[in-house]
């Protein structure tokens, strides 16, 4: 019988594995210099970077219930509270494309619609997916065991789907320009991140 804590190790990462698809940018500069596009990378940037260290905080929460030896009703309060804190950072990202306008690149207008559409997703999968968590049975452990390996398994269809419209925007020279800026930077939460 597999436990709680095997399963909520899945659980985590799943969500390492890449739900946390914030601007994994690279550092490398480009040479153009565009004064309109660096301006609304810097905003878009300012304002993910606290979003990207929400989601990292909750991401750290679910992984370390797992490395304690919680109850199911621990496991679920902090799962519950990690997917509102994620499903209100991806709508705060999304509120920030959004309010930066187009990018200044050839289909800036729709990258820029794709994007928001595709934060928009993320955050009510989140909060959807808290319902589900907050829904589990913790006085029955085998049936939240159950629950939360269902949870897991979504968990990985949106870290393998989700991504798409954001890697669309942050392609070429937008992605040039946001590897500019100081806070997006640092604002990647995958260790990846390379200055080059």
């Amino acid at each position: 019988m597999e436990g709680t804590n095997p399963v909520n190790k899945k659980l985590a990462a799943a969500l390492s594995g890449g739900a946390v698809l914030v601007l994994a940018l690279t550092g490398c500069s480009s040479s153009d210099d565009n004064e309109k596009l660096d301006g609304w990378a810097k905003e878009v940037c300012d304002a993910v970077k606290p979003q990207a260290t929400k989601i990292e905080s909750a991401n750290a929460a679910i992984q370390k219930e797992t490395s304690d030896n919680s109850t199911p009703a621990e496991v679920q309060k902090t799962d519950a509270q990690a997917f509102q804190d994620m499903s209100d950072a991806y709508k705060a990202m999304g509120s920030a494309v959004q309010k930066a306008g187009a990018p200044d690149v050839e289909d800036g207008e729709k990258k820029q619609k794709d994007a928001v559409t595709e934060l928009n997703g993320l955050a009510s999968s989140y909060a959807s997916l808290k319902k589900q968590v907050e829904a589990l049975d913790t006085k029955d452990q085998a049936k939240f065991a159950d629950g939360l390996k269902d949870i897991a398994t979504e968990l990985n269809k949106l870290s393998k789907s989700g991504s798409d419209a954001l890697k669309t925007l942050e392609e070429g020279e937008v992605g040039q320009a946001m590897a500019k800026q100081a806070s997006c930077k640092s604002a990647s939460v995958t260790p990846s991140a390379t200055n080059g």
